[in-house]
């Protein structure tokens, strides 16, 4: 096996998370009449067994937060039903009768409530979402719930705003537990081989400074295994002050963060541009990161496939140029699977490989492939936009040059041709222009029920394109941070 061990770090992150792994439930199978899911599940779950001996299947995650944050998720689950309070009265050095003191628990919305009755839960609101644990639909084993109790949820008195801030939290709390001992190594140990550490984290607010350092432990547990860190950015208008803090402690994480990690990706939950089909509620965290769940689940599909399965190493070695590159970006279309299909067979009808051409038909360079995502553009970049201490979004300049670049496409995006032509050109080391892999898959993206209706297109599967690349559009927003910070 190749596993790959996650860790989530915040509100953000969790978010993004809880549609992670919602859509790797949606792929199980459990039917001896239905086909074998294509995805291989051993690669993100870990098998187990619950305290009435039965088998479990949970994520291979570790889930960091704020007390508050949590919602109405408990350490304690129907495979799992632990008794924390009877444990802590038994490990107490208090001879004496206890007093308990305790708050009224949050009651479950609805949709948790038909799941836990096995009813077809009803729609989600944004109204009834309250916590990233109000959409969930799968069991984590205990050992990934870690509540850091030191700081609340939205504390007016404690704010957990400043880099600084969580970089002391994790400093503090490794001095006194030991956080990869405690918390990681169990994991790390399940593991038969080890195919990366994935981070999703945020990076504009005290979780970056916590993020940072404990991957830089994790780096120095692993030496030079694969780390990928997905690091979270509001998008949102805020207050000068405001704005300015989130800007430093960017600066603070793409620095800081990228040097330890392997893989650095930036994601911002509101994108500068939207097509028409998108429909999202940026006051919503559960409509913002649904769409940057799409993108990320969809860009890491080929290190879970059963078959021309890609690891992470492999994505580096394509994305990083010898190390040298570690910052990426991620961008992304939808469409409809079935106009999809239809518009690729009447392209491929219309405009036939025809060698009197040498390869060219409206106006289009077929022969030269490698060059084509500097030619078209996704719909949707999830690269976070420069901006000023206003909260005005500010343009990078010119079109972006792509250096290498990792394409998923789910659905007939492109035809076989063109798909083999770009994998042949990216094993050549000496090939000028961009190197682009291509991994196709008719694997359409599943909409459980826990997501919301972000996209026009009226079907239960998508079909998604996801770009991850190195560009200079990375290397632009790095000076351009840069500029503003030292400019104050």
């Amino acid at each position: 096996m190749h596993e790959i061990v996650t860790l989530q770090f915040g509100q953000q992150a969790n978010y993004l998370g809880t549609h992670f792994w919602n859509t790797q439930e949606s792929y199980f199978t459990y039917s001896a009449d239905e086909e074998e899911s294509p995805i291989d599940h051993d690669i993100h779950f870990r098998s187990g067994i619950a305290a009435d001996g039965s088998d479990t299947f949970t994520p291979r995650t570790l889930i960091y937060d704020l007390k508050g944050a949590f919602g109405t998720l408990r350490r304690e689950n129907a495979l799992y039903g632990l008794d924390s309070t009877a444990d802590a009265r038994e490990q107490s050095l208090w001879n004496g009768q206890p007093t308990l003191l305790a708050q009224p628990p949050l009651p479950p919305n609805q949709y948790q409530q038909h799941l836990d009755a096995g009813l077809e839960p009803p729609p989600l609101t944004t109204a009834s979402v309250r916590f990233w644990s109000d959409y969930n639909r799968v069991f984590y084993h205990p050992r990934s719930i870690v509540q850091l109790s030191e700081y609340e949820l939205n504390s007016s008195l404690m704010p957990f705003e400043r880099w600084e801030t969580g970089e002391e939290l994790f400093r503090n709390l490794d001095r006194e537990h030991d956080l990869l001992d405690r918390d990681l190594r169990p994991w790390l140990e399940e593991c038969d081989q080890l195919a990366a550490v994935q981070v999703f984290a945020g990076a504009d607010d005290a979780w970056g400074g916590f993020c940072a350092r404990y991957v830089e432990r994790v780096r120095d547990e692993l030496g030079k295994g694969a780390i990928w860190v997905w690091g979270c950015e509001d998008g949102a208008r805020r207050t000068r002050e405001k704005q300015r803090l989130r800007l430093v402690n960017t600066a603070y994480s793409l620095h800081q963060i990228s040097s330890a990690a392997s893989m650095y990706i930036p994601l911002t939950n509101i994108p500068s541009a939207s097509p028409s089909y998108l429909s999202v509620d940026t006051a919503s965290a559960w409509h913002t990161s649904a769409l940057q769940a799409t993108a990320l689940e969809t860009a890491i599909l080929p290190t879970r496939l059963r078959t021309d399965r890609s690891s992470p190493d492999d994505l580096e070695a394509l994305l990083c140029n010898d190390g040298t590159r570690r910052i990426a970006s991620l961008s992304l279309s939808i469409a409809d699977p079935l106009a999809l299909q239809e518009q690729t067979e009447s392209d491929q009808r219309a405009q036939p490989r025809d060698r009197r051409t040498n390869g060219h038909t409206n106006g289009f360079d077929h022969t030269n492939a490698a060059d084509t995502p500097d030619r078209e553009s996704l719909d949707i970049d999830l690269h976070p936009r420069d901006s000023n201490l206003a909260g005005d979004a500010r343009r990078l300049g010119s079109k972006p040059h792509i250096f290498d670049c990792a394409e998923t496409l789910r659905g007939r995006w492109k035809r076989d041709g063109e798909v083999a032509r770009a994998n042949l050109d990216a094993r050549d080391r000496f090939a000028e222009g961009t190197r682009v892999r291509i991994t196709h898959t008719s694997l359409l993206l599943p909409l459980p029920t826990s997501f919301p209706p972000i996209f026009a297109f009226r079907r239960d599967r998508l079909a998604v394109r996801t770009r991850l690349a190195t560009s200079s559009a990375v290397a632009a927003r790095v000076r351009s941070v840069v500029r503003d910070v030292r400019g104050w």
